[in-house]
């Protein structure tokens, strides 16, 4: 997982917004969102195959998780876990601040450096793991940030710099319309390097897109959009969230 976009507004229909791209190697199989984990029956998520975790899942409390790769640590390596096993470990828990909690007690060395973004319907945290101690925990504030390989609303990054104040200018989506989003998660316009949807280079790009909002009433039927594939090429479908 390489870029994620949140909107985070506490009290309005939808409080929670949350865009993904996963930018991987292109012959890395995975499968597509769903119940993969029969020891995790509460969680719905991309599963990779080849380490059997997942860059971005969804519990049935209404929890978000997704993680992305730090500059300089794509793959695996040697003696750590995969990045993968983390937004299940997050999900484990009922609230974002308590999933929040749980990934900050772990030791950050187990695994390649991380970024990861856990939200709900009333917080939403960056977390860091820089590959020793533990990992840094902060409270995003209500508004529109993006994450990638640095730290949330990096304006460095070219990416980011490029797009965040497009999503800003661009209005909160109400699921299941997305179509504000859509596009932006889709643009691979130039100038390279800045593009959200990286088009195919050495076997590497975007593989796949996913949109999800959470309604405020916790009773209500999360908003799940997923593209199988470059999502300007592909286009996206709703997925089918059945019950555990």
């Amino acid at each position: 997982m390489c870029t994620i976009v949140l909107s985070f507004s506490p009290g309005s229909a939808w409080p929670l917004l949350f865009g993904a791209n996963r930018d991987e190697r292109l012959d890395r199989s995975w499968d597509a969102p769903g119940r993969h984990w029969p020891d995790r029956p509460a969680v719905v998520g991309g599963r990779d195959r080849l380490a059997g975790g997942s860059w971005l899942a969804l519990n049935d409390s209404g929890v978000v998780a997704g993680v992305m790769n730090r500059v300089g640590s794509l793959g695996p390596a040697p003696g750590k876990r995969s990045r993968g096993e983390l937004p299940l470990l997050a999900l484990e828990h009922a609230t974002a601040a308590e999933a929040a909690r749980a990934i900050g007690n772990l030791d950050a060395g187990a695994w390649r450096s991380f970024n990861m973004v856990v939200a709900d319907r009333n917080d939403a945290y960056f977390i860091s793991g820089l590959g020793y101690a533990t990992p840094e925990v902060r409270a995003l504030e209500p508004g529109t940030h993006m994450a990638a390989t640095t730290e949330p609303d990096d304006m460095s990054i070219p990416r980011i710099g490029r797009h965040l104040p497009r999503f800003r200018e661009a209005g909160r989506p109400v699921p299941p319309d997305w179509t504000s989003w859509t596009r932006l998660m889709s643009d691979r316009s130039l100038p390279a390097g800045s593009e959200l949807n990286i088009p195919p280079r050495a076997g590497f790009g975007t593989c796949s897109s996913s949109l999800i909002g959470l309604p405020a009433d916790p009773a209500g039927a999360p908003s799940w959009y997923f593209a199988a594939g470059a999502p300007d090429r592909v286009g996206y479908a709703a997925v089918d969230l059945p019950a555990a």
